[in-house]
């Protein structure tokens, strides 16, 4: 591939020299050789609007939640201007850049063979993931699965993007239940990892801890305790103020030091002594232990292991077989897998987002939970049609993904229906030259996902209207002084009203209410997608 230097000026070169020195200086990091390999188009060079199809889409309008076919690079951008800062979990699944068919860029797979294999891969990514950050809520977390083909790069690719500081951790799922023996090596790889990040006030639940064996047989008023033990776990050597003779204070009797000494020190028994928590055996030959109150504990729950115990890729086989789409799946994610961490990571109203969509795993994951608890967790998949040029026609979101959700939902062989729905949407880029041609079908699915929870298709009519609450979002998509008084008593009473149109001073003059907030279509647009 040539370098293709002689299109930039003097002044770019400078600049591009000076930025490999700063680079060099300071080599700790990953890098990859960005500026030689084709360049996704610029974040803000175009457009993305969404067209809904609603012969794809599943249901009852308004939908709650969302299934986008295209370049998930577009859907991003579409996303971040939608929904940034709302989404509380992230799950993807990307190509692990194998050289076995299983990347595609710019509609070519990437082989063993390509000296930019892990340039690409890493470009690639980090265009996707740093749309993606922006999309995470203040308590947002990611999760990215990897083998070990890329778990180097993309640990330093997401400590790059999302910064050291929000690194939670890395998960291990085992992913076989016996040994490979067919690797060359010996080493049969028998597991995944998932890397873990998140923002500040990201927390994962842990298991419900047991309480059944917390009760209150001497109606201590403090409530249901439990009986804990004192011995501790150091010698005197290692931890001489732990070790002492205990005396109960009423009966005298003494009992000794365990090898290992005390839990606590001197100072704390003393309080406890004095606080009644100490329960004392009859003879000295007994072992003192300790009340443990169920108000003591901090959570109801316990850590969560960062060793997964799920099910394995032979039962994610299992599942998508079901489909009739087993063959074009290699190795594929179970939904239980990912069940189990929305439920860490998730609450009952929460937003998800999976971008390398693949069969839909992660919806059908969001339904089973939402079943389970009863929850309203909307998902947004994205997946793209994995058209090639020797496959043109190609579609798995429309024929795999799509389908799978909609059998979920509705029922399949003997599993019940997990109900549900889904607007069916494709992406469309519009070069921001041209953005006044967008349509109005295109107007009111953005306007719908920037401020309410479903999206309903657009119908012709003097204005569209949609009312959650006590907020109501209006978009005008012709404007004429008959429609005035309609739209006004349609709004005058609701609390918060934001209004779209195509001529909002003139709008704003006729309608006459100061509590309504207009915005110009397509500037707002515009602005929020970061086209200036």
């Amino acid at each position: 591939m040539s370098l293709r230097y002689d299109d930039l000026s003097r002044e770019e070169l400078i600049r591009l020299l000076d930025a490999r020195d700063r680079r060099d200086a300071t080599r700790f990091g990953l890098v990859w050789e960005a500026n030689e390999i084709e360049r996704e188009r610029a974040l803000n060079g175009d457009f993305v609007a969404l067209d809904l199809d609603k012969t794809l889409s599943c249901g009852e309008a308004p939908f709650q939640n969302l299934i986008i076919e295209g370049d998930n690079f577009d859907a991003l951008r579409h996303l971040r201007m939608c929904y940034a800062g709302k989404v509380k979990c992230i799950y993807i699944d990307p190509p692990y850049n194998t050289g076995n068919k299983d990347f595609v860029y710019n509609d070519r797979f990437v082989d063993k063979e390509d000296g930019w294999r892990h340039s690409k891969w890493c470009e690639f990514m980090f265009q996707r993931l740093t749309l993606a950050k922006d999309l995470l809520t203040q308590d947002g977390v990611i999760f990215v699965s990897i083998d070990g083909t890329e778990i180097y790069s993309l640990g330093l690719l997401m400590n790059k993007v999302f910064g050291l500081d929000k690194n939670i951790g890395t998960l291990i799922w085992k992913t076989r239940k016996s040994v490979d023996s067919r690797n060359i090596s010996g080493l049969s790889a028998d597991h995944e990892y998932i890397l873990v990040f998140g923002n500040v006030d990201a927390r994962f639940r842990g298991a419900k801890k047991d309480t059944e064996k917390y009760s209150n047989p001497d109606n201590d008023i403090r409530g249901p305790w439990m009986s804990d033990n004192l011995v501790g776990l150091a010698t005197k050597s290692q931890r001489p103020n732990l070790h002492y003779e205990l005396i109960h204070p009423q009966t005298g009797i003494h009992y000794p030091c365990p090898e290992k000494g005390w839990r606590y020190s001197q100072e704390t028994m003393r309080v406890k002594i004095e606080e009644g928590r100490i329960l004392w055996p009859s003879k000295p030959s007994g072992r003192p232990r300790h009340k443990k109150f169920f108000f003591d504990l901090q959570s109801e729950f316990t850590g969560f292991s960062s060793i997964l115990d799920a099910p394995t890729t032979q039962d994610g086989t299992r599942e998508v077989n079901n489909f009739g789409v087993g063959h074009l799946f290699s190795f594929p994610k179970p939904s239980e897998l990912i069940r189990i961490l929305l439920e860490q990571a998730t609450n009952p109203g929460d937003l998800i987002l999976d971008f390398f969509a693949g069969s839909g795993t992660t919806a059908h994951a969001v339904l089973k939970l939402n079943a389970e608890d009863g929850g309203k967790r909307r998902f947004i998949l994205v997946s793209s049609t994995e058209a090639t040029e020797e496959e043109p026609e190609k579609n798995l979101c429309r024929a795999v993904c799509a389908e799978r959700v909609r059998r979920v939902i509705r029922g399949y062989a003997e599993h019940p229906p997990l109900g549900g729905d889904f607007a069916y949407l494709r992406c469309r880029r519009i070069p921001a030259g041209d953005l006044i041609e967008i349509e109005h079908e295109q107007v009111w699915t953005a306007l719908q996902m920037i401020h309410c929870r479903g999206i309903a298709p657009f119908e012709q009519g003097d204005f569209l209207l949609s009312e959650e609450d006590d907020f109501a979002l209006v978009y005008v998509a012709r404007f004429s002084k008959k429609m005035v008084s309609a739209l006004r008593k349609a709004v005058e009473e609701v609390a918060s009203v934001i209004v779209y149109s195509w001529q909002p001073e003139a709008l704003r003059q006729a309608l006459r209410l100061g509590s309504v907030q207009h915005e110009a279509i397509p500037e707002s647009l515009a602005r929020r997608f970061g086209i200036r």
